[in-house]
């Protein structure tokens, strides 16, 4: 019996569907590690979804795609979700749900219903979905917490069961922050363009917005959230000025860990190209691609709006910082960099990935450090353009660049197995 004639027969006797409700940003979900948080994305299609591979992980469960339905097992129980259809099943019979399970770039994505509605339901024993908190808690570490014995005081009635503050949060190194990062790290995040340079005109952006109020938005985002991560920030500007392309990677100073350079995308007029949407990141290198090219020309044109002291390097400047680049560690660090960005992005970004580029590019020419320019979408698209300029997917985007740099500090922690200096300071802001 095929997926369609299983939901024709199911479908008199499926019971009311889970109600309605806003669907949250993000959720946390409570493991004995500490806590994860996955990104709800917004889905035309599918509605709010979260990437099954971060929930599975969380978790502790497992999944596959098999024809037209999700395999998804968790606590020893085999859920199974319609790709596309509103339906799951546990056991036997189709039951309801508002939204779809989708696959998109070979990845799997769960309606959020599934955290907040069916993971509670069926699996009563082992989960609870604080709706206020937006937050999916693990029962059984509860109670493992519950049975410990309280040898100060035995005979005393235990108060509520409380979920234990995850082992990261009291690390036994005191420089240590409870998502693993050591303390002193410290990024620059510039927000393109600004005051009489408006980067591109924004041809589908609302209320005759332009790329630079768009770059600052989100960059000024961007800094919340790595500050709510314990990441020192350095803003190159956080108001409508212009700042010299040339004196932008020197905020990057000796403090600096990373630069990245927010902007928006565009295309000339042409047949379809309102069509064309998606994220790209690029590095300093020589442009392998005519697309790439093109972006380093649109961006390098900034230059005509600084004073003539701002353009003694000329382009020609990034010939020594290139060969420099491609003989130290910084080439291959902004690659990996780019890649995390590509991919936690692509958690949250409904259009596709147009992957890691390099390109001659003058705001990275003079960072002298790992170093990035993130291309948030296409400002001649109407999606990418809604995506850039809501309130709420601003933010998701803005989440999503803040665990990327988390994530690209935790790998090189790890390789290099060093301690970031602590400062008290974080930089100019």
């Amino acid at each position: 019996m095929n997926a369609l004639t299983v939901l024709a027969v199911a479908l008199a006797a499926t019971p009311h569907p889970v109600p309605r409700a806003a669907a949250p940003m993000v959720v946390l979900v409570a493991t004995a590690r500490g806590d994860v948080r996955i990104l709800v994305r917004s889905d035309p299609v599918a509605g709010p979804v979260v990437a099954a591979p971060t929930l599975l992980g969380a978790v502790g469960g497992r999944g596959a795609v098999e024809g037209a339905w999700a395999e998804i097992e968790i606590a020893r129980q085999s859920f199974r979700l319609l790709i596309g259809g509103p339906y799951y099943s546990l056991g036997s019979g189709l039951k309801p749900l508002v939204g779809t399970a989708s696959v998109r770039r070979d990845t799997l994505f769960l309606p959020i219903q599934f955290i907040t509605h069916v993971l509670p339901a069926e699996l009563k024993e082992r989960f609870r979905y604080d709706a206020q908190a937006g937050r999916l808690d693990d029962l059984t570490i509860i109670r493992v917490a519950a049975a410990t014995p309280n040898r100060a005081a035995p005979n005393r009635t235990s108060p509520p069961a409380r979920q234990p503050e995850p082992a990261s949060t009291a690390p036994s190194d005191p420089d240590l922050l409870p998502n693993g990062l050591r303390k002193g790290h410290v990024v620059t995040i510039d927000p393109g363009h600004g005051g009489v340079d408006p980067g591109n005109p924004g041809i589908f952006f609302p209320r005759g917005l332009k790329e630079k109020d768009v770059t600052l938005q989100v960059g000024l985002l961007v800094r919340q959230e790595l500050l709510k991560r314990g990441v020192g920030v350095t803003m190159t500007r956080t108001t409508d000025t212009l700042i010299n392309l040339y004196d932008r990677g020197a905020y990057c100073t000796d403090r600096c860990g990373l630069f990245v350079s927010l902007h928006v995308n565009s295309l000339k007029k042409r047949p379809g190209y309102s069509k064309v949407r998606g994220f790209e990141t690029y590095y300093l290198d020589v442009a392998r691609t005519e697309d790439a090219a093109r972006v380093a020309q649109m961006e390098n044109e900034a230059v005509r709006f600084e004073a003539e002291d701002g353009q003694s390097a000329g382009l020609g400047g990034l010939d020594f910082i290139l060969k420099d680049l491609q003989t130290n560690e910084y080439l291959r660090e902004s690659v990996r960099l780019a890649e995390l960005m590509q991919s936690h992005v692509g958690e949250v970004h409904p259009g596709p990935d147009k992957g890691v580029k390099p390109a001659r590019l003058i705001v990275l020419g003079t960072a002298r450090r790992p170093a990035i320019l993130f291309e948030m979408g296409f400002s001649t698209n109407p999606e990418d353009a809604k995506l850039m300029t809501e309130s709420r997917s601003q933010r998701n985007l803005a989440a999503s660049i803040a665990d990327a740099v988390v994530s690209y500090l935790l790998e090189y922690q790890q390789r290099v197995g060093s301690v970031v200096q602590s400062s008290s300071g974080r930089g100019r802001e």
